[in-house]
């Protein structure tokens, strides 16, 4: 069963339907993962293997993933009478559960997927490090422990990265799903807005901000797990067209010669490690051997690059103000500043400060934004956008500490890292995070795509060409492979 964890879901679930292994050897095989290597890691936060041990004796969906070992995300979809805690230190206290099947929940488990319990977030998801104080210590990243694996993802990103499973639920409000992509050498594809449904209690969350999906080593993973979610439903403030034909048939389909926009400049003003322009710089080259044009430009300006952190915040804000509202419900009583960690009150108190007019006002900057990005692809100048992922390597625990004067410092040092992520959250636009490159002291890198509204199936033909011609399901964190 060890070599099992060099494989990814779609080959584990082969496994399954050929009947070489059972749901029951996958799911005992991850939980024996699980109890070696997460009291170090602190990847899941509910573990819920006795629930894991009886789902898999029973009989599961007939879906793409069936047997397959899964966590969720301890932040957004889930199935009823799972643990919800959010990172926050009062939910978990009072044992709050899951009232009800999400959507997307219900869609993992049909797709036969078990679940071994949810991964660790950072509190209500702020955070791009998963260290809330709410658990037993941070989350640590396989690659290297001292540092972080990312967030807010970064328990599902530590958990697959490590072996535990080979495909964990995800979000991205703000480079979420790409920040531990990067950070843990993991494929993560944030979805064009609306893609995927909230339902059946959320239409959106922060007004588009938010989607969600999964992480995973392969590309297959992320297309077959695109093409078994997507898809309005009943309510739904808005949607997206269909895909042509199904995303998976794109990993293999190739591209035709693509014009690709390099960005190695900071879009918030900040400054890049050179180790994070190089690795962009290598993987121009790669392109470019593969036939694809690739230059070096800069996205047009639409105001300040502060103004860009400001109006981000200020949705943000807005969504942990709506948020805080929502536990007040949950817990019986309001929310106080002793419920939650420093930036998360500092974080609500903006919100309620700012106001209606506030928000707006950010929404419409980020439209006009949109527009701008927008126009430099539909007149044909580009076909994608590239850029590092981030920009630094994965930085070391407590490098966001948010304990001094100041809370919103953080925030400061994940725009500071985030560069290049949040700006897509605000166009609604699908991007994903491909591990392409390594650091001289061996930490994955992450490149950045972005495509048109709509258009997944661009990026899912690139990163399919890049798969194959440099593979990366092999490079795992020290001693995966051997565990």
């Amino acid at each position: 069963m060890t070599d099992v964890v060099a494989l990814d879901a779609t080959a584990q679930a082969e496994l399954v339907a050929n009947g070489e292994v059972s749901p029951q050897e996958l799911v005992a095989g991850a939980i024996e993962r699980a109890e070696k290597l997460n009291p170090e890691l602190n990847a899941i936060c509910s573990p819920l293997y006795e629930e894991a041990t009886a789902t898999a004796a029973g009989d599961l969906p007939d879906g793409p993933f069936k047997g397959v070992p899964f966590l969720f995300k301890d932040l957004g979809a889930g199935l009823a009478g799972q643990p919800m805690h959010m990172g926050n230190r009062v939910l978990r206290e009072i044992g709050m559960k899951m009232p009800y099947d999400t959507h997307l929940g219900s869609r993992f488990r049909d797709a036969g997927l078990v679940t071994l319990g949810r991964a660790s977030t950072p509190e209500l998801g702020i955070l791009p490090t998963t260290e809330p104080e709410a658990n037993d210590g941070p989350t640590r990243n396989p690659w290297d422990k001292t540092r972080s694996s990312g967030g807010s993802s970064g328990g599902s990103a530590a958990a697959v990265a490590a072996g535990i499973v080979p495909i964990a639920h995800a979000s991205d409000g703000g480079g979420s799903i790409r920040i531990p992509a990067s950070e843990c050498g993991l494929v993560g594809l944030k979805a064009t807005r609306a893609r995927i449904s909230m339902a059946p209690v959320m239409g959106d969350s922060m007004s588009g901000l938010t989607t969600e999906l999964v992480v995973a080593h392969s590309v297959r993973d992320i297309a077959t797990m695109l093409d078994w979610v997507h898809g309005p439903q009943p309510g739904d403030p808005y949607g997206c067209p269909a895909p042509s034909r199904p995303y998976s048939d794109e990993v293999t389909a190739g591209t035709e010669p693509l014009k690709i926009a390099l960005l190695t400049e900071s879009l918030t003003g900040d400054t890049l490690q050179p180790a994070v322009i190089d690795a962009a710089k290598e993987t121009a080259r790669k392109l470019e051997d593969l036939g694809h044009e690739v230059t070096e430009f800069e996205l047009p300006a639409a105001g300040e690059p502060d103004a860009l952190y400001q109006t981000f915040i200020t949705r943000w804000a807005a969504g942990m103000s709506q948020t805080a509202d929502t536990l007040s419900l949950l817990i019986g009583r309001p929310l106080t500043e002793q419920d939650v960690e420093p930036l998360t009150w500092a974080l609500i108190q903006k919100g309620r400060m700012e106001g209606g007019a506030g928000y707006l006002s950010a929404i419409a900057q980020h439209q006009l934004i949109g527009r701008l990005i927008a126009g430099v692809m539909i007149d044909g100048q580009f076909d994608l956008l590239m850029t590092p992922t981030l920009a630094t390597v994965p930085p070391k625990l407590g490098h966001f500490d948010q304990h001094g004067d100041d809370p919103m410092d953080a925030m400061l040092k994940a725009r500071e890292l985030a560069t290049f992520t949040g700006i897509f959250n605000a166009t609604g636009q699908p991007a994903i995070s491909v591990p392409m490159e390594m650091s001289e002291e061996g930490l994955p890198i992450g490149i950045q795509f972005v495509a048109p509204m709509w258009r997944e199936d661009i990026l899912i033909q690139l990163a399919g060409e890049l798969e194959r011609a440099h593979p990366w399901i092999d490079r795992r964190a020290p001693g995966v492979l051997d565990s």
